[in-house]
């Protein structure tokens, strides 16, 4: 196991080595959208890169859910196969927000021997959620 702090110092490390091979700018919280924002995550156990509708009025967050949804077909047909959609997904603080991810199981941030199996998962999940926002930006905004 690792302490507290070698532990923050790996994960530092990890997101260091990550922008520094793929030294791009990202889409992420950059949507025009408040509280629409596409994230990377990594744990112990596995990736993720979702896209996270965490608008405090149910009214707007399911409206914009209900619009990727329209869009489900399209999304893992053309760019995400493996896509999830949740409209009601619980965090751990019992937050309920919608997201639409996919997962990498069996990596691990604090495993070096995985960092680049993370990291072209990072850039072919996220590149592809970017395409099919771009592409659908518009009705996506118009709720």
């Amino acid at each position: 196991m690792f302490s507290k702090e070698e532990a923050a110092q790996l994960k530092k490390d990890f997101w260091t080595a990550f922008g520094k091979s793929f030294p791009r700018k990202w889409l992420l919280y950059n949507t025009k959208i408040k509280d629409f924002a596409f994230k990377f995550y990594v744990d112990n156990k596995k990736a993720e890169v979702s896209l996270d509708i965490e608008m405090k009025e149910d009214i707007f967050r399911l409206a914009y859910f209900d619009k990727i949804w329209s869009l489900e077909d399209i999304l893992k047909n053309e760019f995400i196969p493996d896509a999830i959609l949740e409209q009601n997904f619980y965090l751990d603080n019992g937050k309920v927000i919608s997201r639409i991810w996919v997962t990498k199981d069996n990596v691990s941030v604090f495993n070096q021997k995985t960092w680049q199996e993370i990291f072209e998962f990072f850039v072919e999940k996220m590149t592809a959620f970017e395409y099919f926002f771009y592409e659908y930006e518009d009705f996506i905004k118009d709720v």
